[in-house]
């Protein structure tokens, strides 16, 4: 317990402190956030507000992970690293997606087809890493094997898992339009795989789940990193996250789901995530089919927005979403344990 308070707290202090210096620096060299011609157009006072905030978030997220296991004992596992660089990794590529935005100061960086390959090939290399390296099984399930599970097979898992990734990464992507919209949002499903993770570890002969307490230190360490970005960008936004930081994000909260064996319990905890990913869906499907929009504009906040809702409205009535969401993943979680008939600790 005392490394997991470690983690959120090391996190938490890193990105509170590290975002003021971003701000200062982004702004001087004018390192702005490049808005969308066709959205809102309350949103266009925001253009110049400094991006890339999601750097502040994974270096939190990193030392608070590191400094967990620093003189604690706890050693490091192959899920957490594997999480860690996954974090890394698709923060880097929302890095140059940011970047080139900035350099040619347009809306659109990097290629769908460049950057899609490169979220392709490292949720790729994630899967086969976890199944090969860390050893997760191929069974799909909501929280336990012996409760529900999918047999998918190797090949049939990696291919999952890669979706899996990939699709998170891109959900949170999608979500990050309002101002500490992603980011509120990801706090409520980071908490939940905390808790999830504690009470797997303290269950270990239900669950059978190895590593879940080096995940749980994970997920709080993204929480602290994400309140600490929070601060600075609530409604009126000094700092956005960009792709650096949502693409890690999402990525990360789909590695989680994967390693703790809670596949299909993501789509409950990320509930907010999958509804902004289908309203884009259903938008797009809608348009090339029919030629009617079903939306005045998705993702879906962007339709309340034009409905006449303030932005605050929006943001909150979706956090709210968002925690009712994970208070259901819970629920869920906690009935399969109670339908156990135990409640003996490890």
């Amino acid at each position: 317990m005392i490394s997991i308070l470690v983690a959120g707290a090391v996190s938490l202090l890193v990105s509170s402190f590290v975002m003021p210096y971003l701000i200062d620096r982004f702004t001087q060299r004018g390192v702005g956030q490049q808005i969308r011609e066709d959205g809102p157009k309350d949103h266009m006072v925001k253009a110049g507000t400094p991006t890339m905030g999601g750097i502040a978030i994974i270096l939190g997220m990193v030392l608070g992970y590191l400094a967990a296991h620093g003189n604690l004992g706890e050693g490091f596992t192959r899920d957490g690293l594997l999480l860690v660089s996954l974090a890394i990794l698709t923060g880097f590529t929302g890095f140059l997606d940011d970047f080139i935005k900035i350099r040619n100061r347009r809306s659109l960086g990097l290629t769908k087809a460049g950057k899609f390959s490169m979220q392709f090939l490292i949720a790729l290399a994630f899967a086969i890493a976890a199944h090969y390296w860390a050893h997760v099984p191929t069974e799909i399930t909501f929280d336990r094997e012996s409760s529900f599970n999918i047999q998918l097979g190797t090949v049939g898992w990696i291919v999952f898992a890669t979706l899996v990734v990939v699709g998170a990464s891109n959900a949170v992507n999608l979500t990050d339009g309002l101002d500490g919209l992603a980011a509120g949002s990801s706090i409520f499903s980071f908490a939940t795989f905390a808790i999830l993770g504690y009470w797997q570890f303290r269950h270990f002969p239900i669950y059978k789940v190895p590593h879940t307490l080096d995940e749980a230190i994970v997920s709080v360490s993204m929480v602290g990193a994400l309140a600490g970005f929070l601060w600075w960008n609530a409604p009126p936004a000094k700092i956005f996250m960009g792709d650096t930081g949502s693409l890690a994000i999402g990525a990360t909260l789909g590695g989680l789901a994967l390693v703790m064996q809670l596949d299909l319990l993501l789509v409950i905890l990320a509930g907010l995530f999958v509804i902004e990913t289908l309203s884009v869906i259903a938008q797009v499907f809608s348009f090339r089919v029919f030629h009617k929009r079903v939306l005045r504009m998705a993702p879906i906040h962007h339709h309340f927005e034009l409905l006449g809702w303030p932005e605050t409205t929006v943001l909150i009535r979706l956090w709210i979403l968002a925690a009712l969401f994970t208070a259901l993943g819970l629920g869920v979680f906690y009935a399969d344990f109670l339908s156990l008939g135990t409640t003996t600790l490890r």
